[in-house]
């Protein structure tokens, strides 16, 4: 089974079932390393993207952590001008009630 896709504005990709993938392996890691995006199903559901090394570093590369982040929006905002109150800010979104009792 062979059969193209388009994605996002890519150029036309493929996708694979697993089993397939298990027998054409090589030559689909080839593909991705061409910059090419492998799909792969189970039971005709999307599961998995191959991709080459290059696109993921790209792609991850666009992800920031939280701190970079938290910085770039302490940077953008005065945060003592905003005089946010996290009591005030959270209050009510915990449940009070105590769980249940536990024995040790």
């Amino acid at each position: 089974m062979y059969r193209v896709m388009i994605m996002k504005g890519r150029d036309m990709d493929e996708r694979h079932s697993i089993a397939e993938a298990r027998r054409n392996l090589p030559r689909l890691i080839r593909e991705a390393e061409h910059g090419k995006t492998v799909e792969l199903t189970r039971r005709g559901e999307p599961v998995a993207v191959l991709v080459g090394r290059r696109m993921f570093e790209r792609l991850a590369a666009g992800r920031r952590g939280f701190d970079e982040a938290y910085q770039d929006f302490a940077r953008t905002f005065d945060l003592p001008e905003l005089a946010l109150d996290p009591d005030e800010l959270f209050e009510g979104a915990r449940d009070r009630i105590p769980g249940r009792e536990v024995r040790l």
